[in-house]
């Protein structure tokens, strides 16, 4: 079973940036990477927003629904658009930044889960476009850090208040740590969820270790 339409929408989209269809499907996967900073509304849910049940749950069903659908996937059962060809043989991408936002809202603090979970929203599809552009590779990897870095600084002031000097130590070692997370290539292993796991881990770590620092 086909979960798309044989490209046209991406060649639709493509055409409209001046492009084709692998454009079309490159900027549409920026876009569905980026919203998963929807995903941060879990915190504004009043409680127990489906009654008796705990509002837990709801990411939890979610990447249960999102994993179901990648092993039919994977199971030949369904196709879906734009798997990367090394995506064949493991979870697809959104599988593991679903596992990632998942273990990030319900077990890290919530100034920590919204600077990681934004950063990898944010920053890893502008890491993808910078090294696919010869003109643009530069940049890399300074744009990235700073943009991680101002996301997770105003993230930890503004949602946690932690005085921006120690807002901002905190987010120059959780960019620091995603940069260098995103930046090797392993085949069983995504870097969406190195990423936004890996500074989230060293920053709750350094919260629980170091009581002064909030």
């Amino acid at each position: 079973m086909q979960l798309h339409r044989g490209g046209r929408f991406r060649a639709w989209l493509g055409h409209r940036l001046g492009g084709d269809a692998e454009v079309g499907g490159r900027v549409g996967r920026r876009i569905l990477h980026a919203a998963g900073a929807f995903t941060l509304l879990y915190y504004l849910f009043p409680p127990h927003l489906l009654g008796i049940t705990p509002n837990w749950t709801i990411p939890l069903a979610a990447l249960v629904a999102v994993l179901t659908l990648d092993g039919l996937r994977l199971s030949g059962r369904i196709d879906v658009p734009e798997t990367r060809p090394y995506e064949r043989i493991r979870l697809a991408s959104y599988s593991y930044f679903g596992i990632a936002i998942v273990l990030s809202l319900l077990l890290f603090p919530e100034p920590i889960a919204v600077a990681t979970i934004l950063g990898t929203a944010f920053v890893d599809p502008l890491i993808g476009e910078l090294r696919r552009s010869a003109t643009l590779r530069a940049m890399y990897p300074l744009v990235p850090f700073a943009a991680y870095f101002g996301l997770a600084t105003v993230a930890l002031a503004e949602v946690g208040r932690f005085p921006l000097v120690m807002a901002g130590f905190l987010a120059a070692l959780a960019g620091a740590l995603a940069i260098a997370g995103e930046y090797p290539h392993w085949i069983y292993l995504d870097d969406d969820l190195v990423m936004t796991v890996l500074p989230g881990i060293v920053l709750w770590g350094l919260v629980l270790a170091w009581p002064g620092i909030h």
